[in-house]
Parts: structure tokens; C-alpha cells; sequence
């Protein structure tokens, strides 16, 4: 199989990109590639004959999003609707990465992939306009949602979270914003698996968890602390609202893998990826 990675240059599409023979795998990102301009998405997706088009690149500053909703929605929702548009026309499928935010977070239990989707921030809202697109121009896709990434090289809340504390006598994490860590690596194992089934529809990939289990980002904080050594380091507990930003988040983020795991794929319990990281 042949790949375009869109946003190769980023976390996950730099991930997709080491797992694939060179040979195979082409590259669409910035400035050579722009999905909001269709023109070039049309003329880049022929030229470069691939089997499937792997959607990665995106807007995902979610307070940047909130302050410019119409940006957002220009690269996450045009700029996705000219790679389905493309890939339709070329009878060719595409894996759009998704997220939790097209969700509102009022549920007491995991989301699945079937659950009412009812974004309430403009990243949210710019993503479900893609996965909108890719339901209604395709008739082959994925639609993969996910949370709360990270991976080596880049920004994100484990790196933040050790900065702070070096830099801080203490922090206050919030205990009722809930979701699934991911690591970056895991995330691009599954996807890569998921797409050779041939297997379309929507999916939910995160990192594995127990029944029950629904952890906060006080919890994610707490683990990334003890883990490099910070066990007795004072992390307060505080509320969504006492945390005043541009995006609000769904309180409730975390995502039930069913149907990928139906197919037999699950990645890495989530502690565990997150020891390694660290650790790492």
C-alpha cells in the first residue's frame, strides 16, 4: 500500500511517516502542500498515486480555535472537505484523526463511536465539520478520534507538566476535565493497522484502561510527578471553572474503544505508555 500523510511534518504524521517504507509513503504539508487550497490538494493527491490518503494535518490550538472560529473551521473543516473531495475523485479512501472535542462532555460513561456528537468549542466544532465532510463525500473512510497526545520533540502535557514543577513550588491541575492520555507512537501503530483491514467506518484509538477507569488531568499529572521523581511535590486540585481560558473542554473526554477492538486492535495501557515515556 501507498500513503500520503498529510501534515507530515507534525507529531503523528512524523510518526506514520518512520513506520513506512520510504518508498511508499509520500508527504503533504506546509507550504508545499495546502488543504485549503484545493487546487493543489486535487493536483497533489494525482500526482503522487497512493491507495490512501492519511488526513493528520490540522488546526489544534484550541483557544487559538475559540478566538478564531473561522480559521479553525477553514483548515479543519474546508481544508478536510478538499481532501475528501480529492480522494473522491480519485477513488481512493481517506483516514481522517479526529478527537474527543466533537463530544460535549455531559456523559457519565466513555463515549462510543455511535454516541450523539454535540461539540461545544470551536475546535470541536471545526472537527465534527470534518468528519461531516468525510461522511458525506466518501464513501470510503475513517473517521479515528483520539485524546490528550504526546510524544517525544514536541509540546505537550507531560513535557509542560515536568517545566512547571521545575519551575514552580506548586501546581493546580483540574480534577473534572476527564480523557485517555495517547501516546503518539501507540496512535500510529493502530491506524496503520486499521487501515490495511480495509475496514471503514468510525473508531475511536486511545491508549488502553480499565473498566471503570476515568482519569482526570490531576491524575494524568500526578502519574507524570511520581514517575519522574515528584512524589511529594504539592499539586492542587481545582475546578474546570476556576481555570479561565479562551476553549472550554468537555468535562467528559474519555473514549470507549469498541469497534477498533472488535477488529482485535488496542493499544498500550495508558499508565504503562506513560511510564515508558518518562522513563524514557
Amino acid at each position: 500500500m501507498r500513503y500520503l500523510i498529510t501534515g507530515n511534518k507534525g507529531q503523528l504524521g512524523s510518526a506514520l511517516t518512520e513506520r513506512i517504507p520510504a518508498a511508499n509513503v509520500v508527504g503533504g504539508d506546509l507550504p508545499e502542500f495546502d488543504i485549503t487550497d484545493y487546487t493543489m490538494v486535487r493536483r497533489g493527491i494525482e500526482r503522487s498515486n497512493v491507495d490512501i490518503v492519511i488526513h493528520c494535518a490540522a488546526y489544534t490550538n484550541v483557544d487559538n480555535c475559540a478566538k478564531d472560529p473561522a480559521l479553525a473551521y477553514q483548515i479543519n473543516g474546508l481544508g478536510t472537505k478538499n481532501i475528501a473531495q480529492a480522494c473522491a475523485e480519485a477513488g481512493i479512501p481517506m483516514a481522517l484523526v479526529s478527537t474527543n472535542e466533537v463530544f460535549d462532555g455531559t456523559k457519565a460513561a466513555p463515549y462510543w463511536e455511535f454516541d450523539q456528537r454535540n461539540p461545544i468549542n470551536g475546535y470541536g466544532k471545526s472537527k465534527y465539520s470534518g468528519e461531516y465532510y468525510a461522511e458525506h463525500l466518501l464513501n470510503q473512510f475513517y473517521i479515528i478520534r483520539t485524546s490528550w497526545l504526546y510524544a517525544a520533540g514536541g509540546k505537550n502535557f507531560i513535557h509542560r507538566i515536568q517545566e512547571l514543577a521545575d519551575e514552580r513550588g506548586e501546581l493546580s491541575v483540574v480534577t473534572d476535565e476527564l480523557g485517555i492520555p495517547t501516546r503518539v507512537a501507540d496512535l500510529a501503530d493502530g491506524i496503520l493497522n486499521l487501515v490495511s483491514t480495509g475496514r471503514y467506518g468510525v473508531y475511536h484509538l486511545v491508549n488502553n484502561y480499565a473498566d471503570g477507569e476515568m482519569p482526570s488531568r490531576w491524575d494524568f499529572a500526578k502519574l507524570v510527578l511520581d514517575l519522574s521523581g515528584r512524589t511529594d511535590f504539592p499539586l492542587h486540585k481545582i475546578k474546570l471553572a476556576d481555570w479561565k481560558r479562551a476553549s472550554t473542554p468537555p468535562p467528559n473526554g474519555v473514549l470507549a474503544n469498541t469497534t477498533a477492538k472488535a477488529l482485535g486492535i488496542e493499544l498500550p495501557n495508558w499508565r504503562d505508555a506513560v511510564e515508558e515515556f518518562v522513563n524514557s
